[in-house]
């Protein structure tokens, strides 16, 4: 990968040539690095679902760090700045910031925040930086890092935009590459991966398909482990790229 800027106003990503495809244990560990380097308290990865006009598209988070609060955390993004995010996909891949409500909440890169663009603060609780990437029409989304206090040096924010590029190729290679056979999620694995992402715990899908809960947790386990995905939330992210799942 290449990093280059044309002008002062519009850094540009190259990709020079397609990485191997990475286990999401790669991906994970590389999110936690780059986290450690900007100083930030949480990481999540927000790509863009859909195509066509912008009410036909939206940010799903396929990874992050707040592990049961997730969905939580990543609606809370998404409404908060979820299409603005999306418009400047569209337009632009300078860095993104917003800082948070808290008056000691902020960002700060010296000699480059002129060069981001900056959404209303004061939206959430933390402060945010988000990375965006473009890939073609599967592989657009946002690397995004989360703290009170942000304060990251200029090199250290291009660099971190580089690898951004990188981790989303990877995952998007991960994507094209095609499920074996054998690790081919079968039709009940499916319908309990479904259920869960429509919000129904293990004992209500256990319930509705007339299963033990021991059953169904084992189904979900097994699509997780086929699908490579780190936990369940990851799993149904991943199931809906694929098609599997609504």
């Amino acid at each position: 990968m290449e990093f280059s800027q044309q002008t002062p106003q519009s850094p540009e990503i190259r990709i020079s040539k397609i990485s191997r495809t990475k286990r999401c244990t790669d991906v994970v560990g590389t999110l936690q690095h780059m986290q450690k380097v900007i100083g930030a308290k949480h990481f999540a990865v927000l790509r863009l679902i859909g195509q066509g006009v912008p009410s036909a598209r939206r940010l799903s988070c396929t990874y992050s760090s707040w592990a049961a609060n997730a969905g939580t955390e990543a609606r809370l993004i998404v409404e908060a700045y979820g299409e603005a995010l999306i418009a400047h996909l569209d337009t632009s891949m300078l860095p993104v910031f917003w800082e948070g409500r808290d008056a000691g909440c902020a960002v700060q890169s010296p000699n480059l925040l002129s060069f981001m663009k900056c959404l209303p603060v004061r939206c959430l609780a933390t402060s945010g930086l988000a990375f965006p990437v473009r890939l073609g029409s599967n592989g657009n989304g946002y690397v995004v890092f989360m703290a009170e206090h942000l304060e990251v040096a200029s090199d250290t924010v291009l660099d971190m935009h580089m690898r951004a590029g990188q981790l989303m190729l990877d995952l998007l290679a991960a994507d094209e590459k095609r499920i074996q056979p054998a690790e081919a999620l079968n039709e009940r694995e499916i319908a309990c991966l479904q259920m869960a992402g429509d919000g129904c715990i293990s004992e209500a899908i256990a319930d509705k398909l007339g299963l033990s809960v021991h059953t169904v947790n084992a189904y979900l386990g097994t699509a997780t482990t086929k699908l490579d995905a780190v936990n369940r939330i990851q799993a149904i992210a991943k199931a809906i790229r694929l098609g599997y799942i609504r």
